[in-house]
């Protein structure tokens, strides 16, 4: 089965380099695109998490197929997150047909189109950064568990749980803080004329039309 024609594909919040990482199902899906652009919309390596994590094959194979299609002409813009953010140093850093940038603008049918990661407007992670740290440790053990219980859940041929989802959903605080990071974002992009905004961070993808 030949991969699907894309225009632009869109990963975010990959987190490689944790146990929590899908990297079997993203190297699937990679496998299964041929996108003229590939934009990697932050936290693609986990570097807060390297210290203590693994780095297995699958892992690497990630980071071979995306090299491995940049090599057959796709365009790979690497923009950086909050995981990742020593690579802020090295903004705008080409090599081959990858390029490592802090924001992008694309041009699409007309449009101008922003893509960044999210978190310079998360005030969470520009005020306290150790607790946001470890806030990161407390979501990679929520992942961790859910895996476990979804295998559970699958062995009893019962349909797999999204704690993570639940649980923001159903705490009030975080429902707010997610409606104030979107808001934040697209008030910004609105005043910058981008038609639409791209982003990741808040691990909850979703779509949502603004009217001007």
């Amino acid at each position: 089965m030949k991969p699907r024609k894309l225009n632009v594909a869109v990963i975010s919040d990959v987190h490689l380099g944790t146990y929590n990482c899908h990297a079997d199902e993203l190297l699937k899906y990679l496998k299964s695109i041929d996108p003229k652009v590939l934009v990697i919309n932050g936290d693609f390596v986990d570097f807060l998490e390297l210290k203590r994590s693994a780095f297995p094959q699958k892992h690497f194979d990630v980071i071979l197929e995306i090299i491995r299609k940049s090599k057959s002409g796709t365009k790979v813009y690497y923009l950086t997150g909050n995981h990742d953010e020593s690579l802020r140093r090295i903004s705008d850093f080409e090599f081959g047909n990858i390029e490592i940038k802090n924001k992008l603008v694309l041009e699409l049918n007309g449009e101008k189109n922003w893509f960044f990661h999210g978190d310079v407007f998360d005030p969470l992670i520009e005020k306290t950064k150790c607790l946001a740290q470890l806030g990161s440790v407390g979501y990679d053990f929520l992942l961790f568990f859910n895996r476990q219980l979804n295998q559970f859940l699958g062995a009893l041929g019962k349909p797999r749980m999204t704690l993570s989802q639940k649980i923001k959903k159903g705490i009030k605080i975080a429902h707010e803080h997610v409606d104030r990071f979107e808001e934040t974002a697209v008030k910004f992009a609105a005043k910058k004329k981008y038609a639409n905004v791209i982003c990741g961070h808040i691990h909850m993808p979703n779509i949502k039309h603004y009217s001007a």
